[in-house]
């Protein structure tokens, strides 16, 4: 800047009378300085006794119930007092600072949060730097958390660390990175959620102690876990599909639970009909068996009488049975006449098996036609 000396010189002559000098204010300060030393009794005694008592007593002071006295004498920490009146050393030899080690402080990430003119809050404004991350997957996902915290111990909190905010967020963005980073983004979008805060909680916890940071991590919050605005609606359709994929899963689970217990319940009713079947079939065939060989021994053992029995007895059968038509022939008109063919009664022989002679029979039937 360049001083017009002219101008300066000339607005000094012109208002010159008017500018306090300053050799003549000191001499105006030197004189009241004695007025007042001559007014007080006892002179400059009083004076330094009453600056004495008040740097005494400028060692006072208050520890409020949510803070800690934390004492340093020639700066270097000396003790720590609780909540109550204490006194230390007026400075220069001791100081006192009080953090509070009871109030939660909150630390944003991956947002700030804006507030209106009587303090609301508006809205949220994203810090992209901050929020995207990569998922183990090799997604990227936008992620907003906050980091609460308390003092838990405060002489390594106030001479430990520089800042400690800043210390404490660049601590959470990096815990929250690795955890992303060992995480998929299904995961993290959906049902994940509170393992991430978790892990990350611990994670955060762990590098801060290795600091010595004297700060208790009390919950790590996920505000918004989202994917990139970019991809939002593609990532929607994935998830639409894979909901439907799940739907269509559950109806082929539904309808497979309600047709295969009936498919087993049927197959086990024909296995076990079958089973059935085949031991009827193997114990009527056993029973036919030992009676033939039963006849066949006494058809051995005495052949005219079993003949004259297996006789009787098929006439019995024959002359039973209502549904047989029968025709009684002479031994003498059975040689001479014709065979007869019951042409009429031919639609009746498909009649009932049951009803119809053996083949046995009419064979001994026909043996001993010619016998009354």
């Amino acid at each position: 800047m360049n001083w017009d000396w002219d101008k300066l010189t000339e607005q000094k002559r012109r208002y010159g009378s008017q500018m306090p000098d300053p050799g003549r204010v000191g001499e105006d300060l030197g004189k009241k300085f004695s007025a007042l030393r001559e007014r007080l009794p006892g002179g400059p005694k009083i004076v330094i006794i009453v600056v004495a008592l008040l740097w005494i007593a400028s060692g006072i002071y208050i520890v409020e119930p949510d803070e800690a006295g934390v004492v340093q004498r020639f700066g270097a920490y000396a003790y720590t007092t609780g909540p109550g009146p204490h006194y230390h050393l007026p400075f220069p030899v001791e100081t006192v600072k009080t953090p509070k080690v009871s109030q939660v402080r909150r630390v944003e990430i991956g947002f700030r949060s804006v507030y209106g003119r009587q303090g609301e809050s508006l809205q949220n404004r994203r810090v992209p730097e901050e929020s995207l991350m990569l998922t183990g997957d090799e997604n990227i996902v936008d992620v907003q958390f906050s980091v609460q915290y308390q003092v838990g111990n405060p002489v390594d909190y106030l001479f430990k660390i520089a800042q400690p905010d800043e210390t404490l967020k660049s601590a959470a963005e990096a815990a929250m990175r690795e955890v992303m980073g060992k995480a998929k983004i299904d995961s993290v979008l959906t049902s994940g959620k509170l393992k991430v805060q978790t892990d990350t909680k611990d994670l955060l916890q762990y590098m801060l102690d290795l600091y010595d940071s004297g700060i208790e991590v009390t919950a790590v919050q996920l505000q918004d876990v989202h994917p990139p605005h970019e991809v939002v609606d593609a990532f929607k359709d994935v998830a639409s599909a894979r909901e439907d994929k799940s739907r269509l899963i559950n109806e082929a689970d539904a309808y497979a639970n309600d047709i295969l217990p009936k498919a087993r319940g049927r197959a086990a009713a024909i296995l076990n009909e079958a089973a059935a079947y085949r031991e009827q079939t193997i114990r009527e065939a056993k029973g036919g068996a030992d009676r033939f060989a039963a006849l066949l021994a006494a058809y051995e053992k005495a052949r005219d009488v079993t003949r004259e029995r297996l006789y009787i007895e098929t006439m019995e059968s024959v002359f039973a049975n209502p549904g047989v038509e029968k025709i009684i022939l002479g031994s003498d008109a059975a040689g001479k006449a014709v065979p007869y063919l019951p042409l009429g009664a031919l639609p009746q022989a498909a009649a009932p098996a049951s009803t119809a002679p053996t083949p046995k029979a009419a064979a001994a039937a026909a043996g001993k036609g010619g016998r009354p």
